[in-house]
């Protein structure tokens, strides 16, 4: 194989492995919300990594993840300290125009759309939304 051909299979590759490390990373982030909304307590890093089959360090990545990404995390260090969903009331409300639940739909294709009940439940509202469009 000429070495040009090596290495564009060694990139194709490379991307390959690296869309499925963050297939799984947004799968373990979807399993970690899920288990905190369930849990209604701060539940500890080392807890959560367990839970999930992971290191304490990437559960901590994960949750920096989510946090930077928006998600309401009440995070504390120390004795006593872990991570805890902040609680809301009911529901969210959001407002989508087509493209955006669109948007939201092909990448729930993607992840699997029932990899988690969440994933599950937000296809089948994304889908009744907009067939009632």
């Amino acid at each position: 194989m000429p070495r040009t051909s090596q290495l564009a299979t060694s990139q194709l590759a490379a991307a390959s492995r690296d869309s499925v490390l963050a297939l799984r990373r947004v799968e373990r982030q979807q399993a970690l919300i899920e288990r905190l909304h369930s849990a209604r307590r701060r539940i500890q890093l080392a807890e959560l990594a367990h839970e999930l089959g992971v290191s304490a360090r990437t559960a901590a990545r994960d949750v920096e993840r989510l946090r930077e990404g928006g998600l309401p995390l009440d995070v504390r260090q120390g004795r006593g300290g872990g991570v805890a969903l902040r609680a809301t009331t009911g529901p969210v409300r959001l407002e989508l125009d087509l493209p955006e639940a669109a948007a939201l739909m092909s990448s729930l294709a993607v992840l699997g759309p029932t990899v988690t009940p969440s994933a599950a439940s937000a296809m089948r509202k994304l889908v009744a939304a907009v067939a009632a469009g």
